[in-house]
This record gives C-alpha cells, structure tokens and sequence, in this order.
C-alpha cells in the first residue's frame, strides 16, 4: 500500500507524478504552478520530477490550484513520510547500487505486482548465491572478490525486501527455456537454482512459466524487461517497465509505453507453457543433468 511505503525515493516519484498529472489535467502550465506558489518554473520541475518535494504551503496551494484541496492530507502523509523514511538499500556502497538502480529498488519493494521477462537468465528475484556468483563475476571479470559479494549481499536483501514481505506482491516470471538450461556455475549450481524456483512456486504469490524453444519467433526478442504495478492508492498511475543495459537503466512511464510491454509480457504468457506445469518441467530437467 502506498500509505505504508518508507521509501523516500518511491514516495517523491508518486507526489511528483500525481501532481504533473493533476497540473496537466487541470490546463495549467508550469509557469501557472510557480505563480501559485510565488516560485520558479525550475522549482516546479523539480518537485514534477521528483528531485525535491513541495513546501507544506506549497504543496495546498498547489492542490487547491488544481482543484482537489480535499486531498492536501494524503498528499501531506505522504511528503512526511517521504522525509521521515529511508530507502532499505543504504548502507551499499555505488559499486554495489548504482545510482540509476535505486529507482527500481524502491519501486519493485513497493510494488503489488511484479511480472517479468528474462530471455538469458533467472531473474535476480529467484537466483540462488551460487547462481547470482557465478552470473555477477563472469559478466564483469574485472570486479574484486569483495565487490562481487556485496553484489550478491544486495541480491539476497533483495529478495527478503520482497519476497519475504509480510504483504508479499504478486510475482509472475517468464523465462525462456534456453535461460532454464544454460549451465550458469555448472550443473549442480543450475541444478540447485532448479530446485529453487520449484520451491518458491509453491508460494501461493509466485507464478512461473517456461517458454519453449518451440515457441519460435516470440516478442519477447528484444530482452528482459520487468513490469511494476503500484497500489491502487495511487490513482491514474500506469506502472512502470524497467530495462537495463550493461551502463543504465531505462524507466517506461507513460501510459501508452507501457501498454505497449503489458500487451508483449501478455502474448508471452500466452505462449508459455502453463504455470501448473512448472515444476513437473524442472523435476524432469533436474533429473537429466
């Protein structure tokens, strides 16, 4: 729920977007804003961006402006609990978080629901310490020992962040039979991240699909991609696709953007073998390797 989120960096991306929303809804421009409130047009980016939040004043002038004083206190809770959380990843280091990353931590910790796609690897929400070892340093050899620990200590907090939640979302991965068999640490680390996924779909949260190599030709052939549905508090929010490079991240807010992946992420989950399946397919591929 969004009234229960700690996070700084997800409670100023939701008031920065619902107050663009609600400026844009109302015909206002920026430069209306920044005189309602006797400041800048920068000022008013900011805060629609979410590098700072508005000034209680601020803040009801705004919504009044906008034409919904009524909500000046959920939006208040939230700018206070905006300044008085802190985001579950500090404490690591950039080498561990970079800073487009962040983002998405936050989002995916607060999110309902969170579907994927993965085309070469298992998630970083099911892999196991070996499995998440073995992908981290061979995918950047010129990491140390210990930034490649760290890497795997985020990886595993991760997962207690989300997974082990007392309000757990809803997890539903598509992953490409040829990523269930790509031998990532040898067979016994595949095997015992195999072994993993069968576990956590007995969750009663978490689905899992494979998508055979029968398949063929797929949408999916543009890569990994994760998409984040947000508490129904937040009104008008469409969500958010999240890709990542081997330099950044890249975030897909706008309505229309992200349809376009839930339409994808839709024709996937279509294609793919049923999740009731799944663990009769790993038991029988456990027992091939």
């Amino acid at each position: 729920m969004v009234a229960s989120s700690t996070s700084p960096t997800v409670l100023k991306r939701w008031v920065a977007f619902e107050l663009r929303r609600l400026r844009e809804a109302a015909g206002l421009g920026r430069d209306d804003a920044a005189k309602a409130v006797k400041g800048s047009v920068q000022n008013i980016g900011h805060v629609e961006t979410g590098r700072s939040l508005p000034k209680p004043l601020e803040l009801e002038r705004l919504l009044e402006l906008y034409g919904v004083p009524e909500r000046s206190e959920f939006f208040l809770d939230l700018r206070l609990r905006a300044k008085k959380g802190r985001d579950w990843w500090i404490g690591f280091d950039e080498s561990a978080v970079p800073e487009y990353f962040r983002l998405f931590l936050g989002l995916e910790s607060s999110a309902v629901k969170i579907e994927s796609w993965d085309a070469i690897v298992v998630p970083g929400l099911f892999q196991t310490p070996d499995y998440a070892r073995a992908i981290i340093r061979d995918g950047d050899p010129g990491l140390s020992v210990t930034e490649v620990e760290r890497r795997i200590e985020l990886r595993a907090a991760r997962q207690d962040e989300v997974l082990d939640r007392d309000d757990p979302p809803r997890v539903w991965a598509v992953i490409s039979e040829a990523a269930l068999r790509l031998e990532v640490g040898g067979r016994a680390v595949l095997k015992q991240q195999l072994a993993r996924l069968v576990e956590l779909r007995e969750r009663p949260n978490v689905d899992v699909q494979v998508l055979p190599a029968s398949a063929g030709a797929h949408t999916g052939a543009e890569g990994a991609f994760t998409l984040l549905t947000f508490p129904s508090e937040l009104e008008h929010d469409p969500g958010c696709v999240y890709t990542e490079t081997r330099v950044k991240g890249v975030y897909y807010e706008e309505p229309a953007q992200v349809m376009t992946y839930r339409d994808a992420l839709t024709r996937l989950q279509v294609q793919a073998d049923k999740p009731e399946s799944f663990t009769r397919w790993a038991e029988r591929t456990m027992k091939d390797l």
